[in-house]
């Protein structure tokens, strides 16, 4: 008992970076409250205990269409902004000194919000998140796969007209069955052009032909998942040689049904092949987890040693798209503290 508490006092006071969070999706329950609350005829539940139970998800699909209802409750620049500070006020209590959120920016602005006030409310929060709680947050923006090429050139077109600061990143998240990635690679290469970085979803729920297409079409640097690599030695090989960052979300794969338990995910065995991997949360909120969480079950059940897991530390901190400087105040901070110890 005495060697676990250690682990998870050891855990706790860990810094960290997070490169995997959709800006929704992580939303606290207590966030999602305040915005249930506020616009009352959108259905969400206005209680606690029912809003837990409604994100009780029986499929990927069915997490899909919670996390479709959930952005409804998005309406104005205000309800994005408190999106933000609610996700550094939460981010801070678990030591994440930085975090790469993913925005999916058209379900903004098909609900109405102004292209330009959705980059203003992006830029503000962010700004607060840092002044009042120390953390550092950093935007990449995904095409949703359901709303077609059409949600593609907007999001693209958005980006290029109103990039806000703080802009690192270009993805592609949503449903992956029957969305082939070949299609965006147009909209990719534009982003690329814009100096963001590609970080698409892939292998989450399909096979590993789509993190190949990520990676041979849409220019991908990190994947997002990924985990469909372990049914394929080869394309383990491929990106163990080639660096390509795996930002793995366990809880997230187990809630979803992408893996029958955390027992069952293929973390170690692509940990063991050599690929470069990355602990994340996804979606906390909505899967009732943290990053303290997700780090406790890489040591209590893929049997990671507290070396190994300021090893994944740092290895998000390598892999994020974070200035340089940042990178190395979090890297000396994780140093620092594996040499004082927690407390």
């Amino acid at each position: 008992m005495t060697d676990q508490l250690d682990v998870r006092a050891f855990v706790a006071g860990l810094p960290k970076a997070e490169l995997h969070l959709h800006l929704q999706g992580a939303a606290s329950v207590q966030t999602i409250l305040e915005l249930s609350r506020r616009h009352p005829h959108e259905g969400i539940p206005t209680d606690e205990d029912e809003l837990r139970a409604f994100y009780e998800f029986t499929d990927f699909m069915h997490f899909l269409d919670v996390y479709a209802a959930v952005n409804r409750l998005v309406k104005t620049a205000d309800d994005v902004q408190s999106l933000v500070v609610g996700l550094g006020r939460d981010l801070a209590p678990v030591n994440v000194r930085y975090a790469e959120i993913t925005v999916t920016a058209d379900s903004h602005l098909k609900s109405g919000i102004p292209p330009r006030e959705l980059a203003h409310a992006l830029e503000a929060g962010r700004t607060q998140v840092r002044a009042t709680y120390g953390v550092d947050l950093a935007y990449i923006y995904d095409i949703n796969g359901a709303d077609g090429l059409e949600g593609a050139e907007r999001t693209i077109a958005w980006a290029e007209g109103q990039l806000p600061e703080g802009s690192v990143g270009f993805g592609m998240g949503g449903p992956e069955l029957d969305v082939t990635r070949p299609q965006y690679a147009p909209h990719f290469r534009r982003a690329i052009d814009l100096g963001l970085h590609s970080v698409p979803h892939a292998g989450e729920t399909t096979g590993p032909q789509t993190i190949r297409d990520s990676l041979d079409l849409l220019g991908a640097e990190r994947i997002g998942h990924g985990i469909a690599a372990a049914h394929d030695p080869e394309l383990m090989a491929e990106l163990a040689d080639r660096g390509i960052v795996l930002e793995i979300c366990p809880t997230s794969n187990v809630r979803t049904r992408a893996v029958a338990s955390h027992e069952e995910h293929p973390f170690n065995a692509i940990r063991d092949a050599g690929v470069r991997v990355t602990l994340n949360t996804d979606d906390p909120g909505m899967f009732d987890t943290d990053i303290n969480r997700e780090y406790l079950v890489a040591h209590d059940v893929f049997g990671l040693s507290t070396p190994d897991l300021a090893e994944l530390s740092r290895e998000s901190v390598r892999a994020s798209f974070a200035e340089d400087s940042l990178k190395v105040r979090v890297l000396t901070e994780i140093d620092a503290y594996v040499s004082d110890g927690p407390g």
